[in-house]
């Protein structure tokens, strides 16, 4: 039995004419005599009485278009629901990003984002690096947002957006030298982190050695080590966007250590499909950095 099949049942006894019913459905008369036979002989109840050049509903008949019309009923919004996600009318986008990216840079854009899509409702939660790329590759998150260096063949990544770290303290100083990195007293976040792996990388590309750092403190938010950096526990490397108020308002200093500007990954799997929210989000943000 098949949706066609029903199609053709109900117009045909809609219209108790085969003729007819097939004009108005664009089938040849022999496509609609054969689905009417097709779904009597299956089952061996006949649906029409013939009457001499007329056709009326048998009793199973009768109750059958109920069904039939139900049933074409519910494909017809199945086949609005699935319109709807691909017009962008419903769904969920479920996202993970870095802290940095979650907390500063990522919000604007999902607010133009609800301004154009409102009927798309999004999920973000809040990883490291290592924890946002495992939520892709498991597929709880479709988009994963980093700025730390994913190294995994099954997510394709690509830059959408550019950051400036900047060294912080409490208290000014003249000159950040290897002596004055290896006395300093470090505020940074836990391993996994992209702001820990970014910064220690160009800590190497200088030659001088991350271990030779003496941490004072292993914070789980950026919020955390500025805010212990601010009360004088230590210096830090933090996204400029983390930092800007605070270096505004002075309870913080930037320190002279020239930083390079660090990339903002996109990350989604290979292999899974790809929604139109998703493709969505991703085109606004390409926008914006134009």
């Amino acid at each position: 039995m098949t949706l066609e099949q029903l199609r053709i049942f109900v117009g045909v006894a809609e219209r108790e004419h085969v003729t007819r019913a097939a004009e108005a459905l664009n089938v040849t008369q022999s496509a609609a005599s054969g689905a009417i036979a097709a779904l009597e002989g299956r089952h061996g109840v006949p649906l029409f009485h013939r009457v001499g050049r007329g056709i009326q509903l048998t009793e199973a008949g009768a109750a059958f278009l109920d069904e039939a019309r139900a049933v074409l009923g519910r494909a017809a919004h199945a086949e609005m629901m699935l319109a709807e996600y691909g017009g962008l009318e419903r769904g969920t986008l479920k996202l993970v990003a870095s802290q940095t990216i979650a907390s500063y840079w990522l919000p604007s854009k999902l607010a133009a984002f609800h301004e154009r899509h409102p009927q798309i409702a999004v999920e973000l939660a809040i990883d490291n690096t290592e924890g946002v790329s495992a939520q892709v590759l498991s597929g709880a998150a479709e988009l994963g947002f980093v700025e730390g260096v994913v190294d995994e063949p099954a997510l394709a990544h690509w830059v959408v957006g550019r950051d400036t770290m900047v060294l912080v303290g409490s208290e000014d100083t003249e000159l950040v030298d290897e002596d004055w990195l290896r006395e300093a007293r470090w505020i940074v976040r836990e391993q996994g982190s992209g702001t820990r792996s970014t910064f220690e990388e160009t800590l190497r590309t200088r030659g001088f050695d991350p271990a030779r750092m003496k941490i004072a403190m292993t914070l789980p938010s950026n919020e955390a080590v500025r805010t212990a950096v601010e009360a004088g526990a230590g210096v830090a490397a933090l996204s400029r966007l983390v930092v800007a108020r605070a270096l505004n308002v002075g309870d913080l200093v930037e320190l002279p250590l020239g930083l390079p500007d660090r990339p903002f990954h996109a990350l989604r799997h290979k292999e899974r499909y790809r929604t139109r929210a998703a493709d969505a989000l991703t085109d606004l943000i390409k926008e914006q950095a134009q």
